[in-house]
């Protein structure tokens, strides 16, 4: 059988255009199949102008509410019960959807995720997971980039587990390099935090490497990089805004600088190469890890490529079982803790 993905169709910015046509990208493109679940009249009335949707495995689920970018997130996932976002969790709590993926508001989603799935056992608090380029054609992640504002040391220490085990099951890695981000590389630097988790971390079972900074982050030296997510989302849309500035750099020097034509195209045949490579649409969204089920936050600017990744990669997250993955071997962290 198929995965089967529920989509909160009306999470984006633009919704649900991009969610249709991505969804009807990821449905042609790897055939899984996509359940959209938001106001059904607005859905089919969108989706009618796709006359290639026709005979894919798609469906309208209705709700009735949708969360804006506006609303506080508790109070929006305990008056809006028939949410577009609490619909679709309750698919996969249900069963009927093997993952869920929204492009909506982050707080909420992140509350309703919690309230809906419930949290595996031995994770106190989930994390947000991002996927980036490296210098060495490689990926890395990081975590958390905004579920929790605020850690414990404990928390940094389940974050490496999760994260670990989220890059070696989804990019084959066997032994991945784990670091913790702080200001400088020696152990006694960084904040009280950073100072009480990584005695934690070196006591783990994991590859990890010790401190890494800001400027490692995209050297390809180290696989998986562990931060609050206070300093991790600022860490992430730092980066996206140095990303957008080098592209949109580059491409004015491009066009100012060059004048034949062979070197015209071929310059334009490598600054398409860069510009994917920077593309964070190809990377498919930030999954939520340490709750009961798949669930995918991605940007509330997401195009339907970022959509259709969003679908690809939480279908392949369930595939690999990587929530099972997860609490078992955090209980066996617990275990191996408790007897030292």
């Amino acid at each position: 059988m198929p995965s089967v993905i529920a989509l909160d169709a009306m999470g984006s910015d633009r919704a649900p255009k991009p969610e249709i046509e991505g969804a009807i990208q990821a449905a042609r493109h790897y055939g899984v199949r996509v359940s959209l679940v938001g106001n059904e009249a607005t859905i089919r009335a969108e989706l009618s102008r796709y006359p290639a949707a026709s005979g894919l495995p798609l469906e309208i689920i209705h709700a009735s509410e949708v969360i804006t970018m506006e609303d506080k997130a508790v109070q929006a996932v305990r008056a809006k019960r028939d949410s577009s976002m609490r619909v679709g969790l309750r698919l996969v709590r249900e069963g009927r959807a093997t993952g869920f993926v929204t492009a909506g508001n982050t707080g909420a989603a992140m509350a309703t995720a919690k309230m809906v799935l419930g949290g595996i056992p031995g994770v106190d608090r989930p994390a947000l997971a991002a996927v980036f380029p490296t210098a060495i054609r490689t990926v890395a992640i990081l975590l958390d980039v905004g579920a929790n504002v605020d850690c414990t040391p404990e928390n940094l220490e389940q974050f490496a587990v999760m994260g670990e085990i989220y890059f070696r099951s989804m990019f084959g890695t066997r032994r991945p390099k784990v670091g913790l981000l702080s200001i400088g590389e020696e152990d006694t630097k960084g904040n009280e935090l950073t100072r009480e988790a990584f005695h934690l971390l070196k006591k783990l079972p994991l590859n990890f490497v010790g401190n890494v900074e800001g400027r490692d982050l995209y050297g390809g030296q180290v696989d998986v990089i562990v931060a609050d997510g206070f300093v991790g989302n600022v860490a992430l849309k730092t980066s996206e805004g140095v990303a957008n500035l080098v592209r949109a750099i580059l491409k004015e020097s491009l066009k100012e600088t060059i004048t034949r034509q062979v070197g015209y195209l071929l310059s334009r045949s490598a600054f398409a190469d860069f510009k994917k490579r920077l593309d964070h649409t190809e990377y498919g969204g930030a999954p939520l890890l340490g709750v009961k089920g798949v669930c995918f936050i991605t940007h509330g600017s997401s195009n339907a490529n970022a959509i259709k990744n969003a679908i690809r990669v939480a279908a392949e997250f369930a595939e690999r079982k990587i929530n099972s993955k997860i609490e078992k071997e955090l209980a066996g962290v617990r275990v191996a803790t408790m007897s030292t």
